[in-house]
């Protein structure tokens, strides 16, 4: 048997009830490493109920950035999951969907809430 190879692709979204302050900016602060656990967290239980669910290996928050006003954070994150022949190929757009549908039209994950026009898979 070969070996599945692993495909990254990005997800980017903005949350509009998380402040955006200078420690989501260091790596090293505790807000930054507590925000991005829940992150990852919230972004593995997602996924692993979409249609990559079985061949999806995790997210891994990347960063943080401000959004458009002082109380919104831009969440960056790259996914992981095998390229493995059984599995179906990355469907960008039907990924979208899907998470449109499971966080209720891209407004609620977890305890946040989402700019309904911030998310972007692979771009």
């Amino acid at each position: 048997t070969t070996a599945a190879t692993l495909e990254h692709f990005t997800i980017n979204f903005t949350i509009t009830n998380l402040p955006y302050t200078s420690d989501l900016e260091n790596p090293d602060s505790a807000r930054f490493r507590a925000t991005r656990r829940v992150m990852n967290t919230l972004l593995d239980r997602l996924l692993k109920e979409s249609s990559i669910g079985p061949a999806f290996h995790g997210c891994e928050t990347t960063g943080f950035r401000p959004g458009s006003d002082r109380d919104q954070t831009r969440v960056d994150a790259v996914c992981t999951y095998s390229k493995e022949p059984w599995a179906a190929t990355l469907d960008r757009v039907g990924l979208y969907h899907q998470v449109s549908n499971k966080t209720r039209g891209i407004t609620q994950l977890g305890p946040y809430n989402l700019d309904k026009d911030s998310l972007y898979v692979n771009g």
